[in-house]
């Protein structure tokens, strides 16, 4: 019961700090802010198949991709589809489909997961490096759908004018939302199976785990908040086009989970915080600085150059992340228990 309150206590102080941010913070901080929640709502369900399941998958940026497009589709009105649809006429079920902000970012997160089940029997059929292979080459195949559909995705032209709904109450929430969710199915029952595959997929199929259910659930979870997120980013950033969904995106959620810790969800909720804001934060090492009075000039790109080697230099000392595969919760536990003892 006291755990309950507390849990309760801690929910209703997030939410109430997302809805002072979004109602008292300036526009360029508030932006900062609703990248890094996007990104964590992406981490987090990315963390899921890849640290939690064991799963070497690099498939982010395709549901990404099929949550940002359909979520789009849905918010834009049908009047400015037919001007934006510049090569050749929309499809008319593309003129048909309208809905309102959270039923399509539903519709994006389930379309999502419908394809994550879709692929599921080919995708689980390798393991190791097989799988990552697999993975990755369906990344590109939904790029290389979008940009030569033009009746439905626009082509490499894209979507503009989407709808900006997506503001930091809605994204705040969300990510709010897809945390909890995260911790709770780790420490349900599917969770330790998961967990269990990670740590050794024969002996948990000895041990009578139904291994191909539980990476195919772990799979489609994932890909359920991964579609949502990018729902959230086509509303925030307002337009989309093939070439924002390449590896390169992928790339940035493994570099979170790696840092924060496979399998940590609160590691991962830290490391989002630090990779995406600290390439915000370290912008002004791109301009013109005065050291001593030396003028060291424009240099664009020297803020990547120092954050990896930050970056560099925290997995040299948390080789394991900055969490391990273990939650905050854990460690003070830990902690409180060798001091107490």
């Amino acid at each position: 019961m006291k755990n309950l309150i507390i849990k309760t206590l801690m929910i209703a102080s997030t939410l109430g700090l997302i809805w002072y941010a979004h109602h008292n913070m300036d526009p360029y901080p508030l932006s900062i802010l609703n990248n890094i929640g996007i990104f964590v709502i992406l981490a987090l369900s990315y963390n899921l198949i890849n640290g939690v399941t064991g799963q070497f998958s690099l498939e982010p940026n395709g549901f990404v991709a099929i949550g940002a497009y359909m979520t789009a589709i849905f918010l834009i009105p049908t009047e400015t589809k037919i001007d934006m649809y510049a090569l050749v006429d929309p499809a008319p079920i593309i003129l048909e489909m309208q809905a309102n902000f959270l039923p399509a970012l539903l519709a994006g997160g389930l379309a999502s997961t419908f394809i994550a089940f879709m692929i599921s029997v080919p995708v689980f059929r390798v393991r190791g490096d097989y799988l990552a292979i697999v993975t990755l080459g369906f990344g590109f195949i939904i790029k290389i759908f979008a940009m030569n559909t033009p009746a439905y995705t626009n082509g490499a032209m894209g979507l503009n004018d989407i709808p900006d709904y997506a503001n930091f109450l809605w994204i705040g929430t969300i990510g709010l939302v897809t945390f909890v969710a995260m911790i709770n199915i780790i420490n349900s029952r599917f969770g330790r199976a998961m967990k269990a595959i990670r740590d050794d997929e024969d002996a948990a199929t000895a041990m009578g785990v139904n291994t191909y259910w539980i990476k195919t659930l772990a799979f489609m979870t994932s890909a359920f908040f991964e579609g949502v997120g990018g729902g959230l980013l086509a509303s925030f950033i307002s337009t989309i086009a093939p070439d924002q969904f390449t590896f390169l995106l992928t790339f940035q959620l493994l570099i979170i989970i790696v840092l924060g810790g496979l399998g940590s969800m609160t590691g991962t909720l830290v490391a989002t915080i630090l990779v995406m804001g600290g390439m915000e934060w370290l912008r002004f090492l791109d301009s013109n600085m005065n050291i001593f009075g030396y003028d060291t000039g424009a240099h664009p790109g020297m803020r990547m150059v120092v954050f990896a080697m930050l970056l560099i230099t925290m997995m040299l000392f948390a080789r394991k992340g900055l969490f391990g595969d273990r939650e905050l919760t854990d460690i003070i536990k830990s902690r409180f228990k060798r001091r107490k003892s």
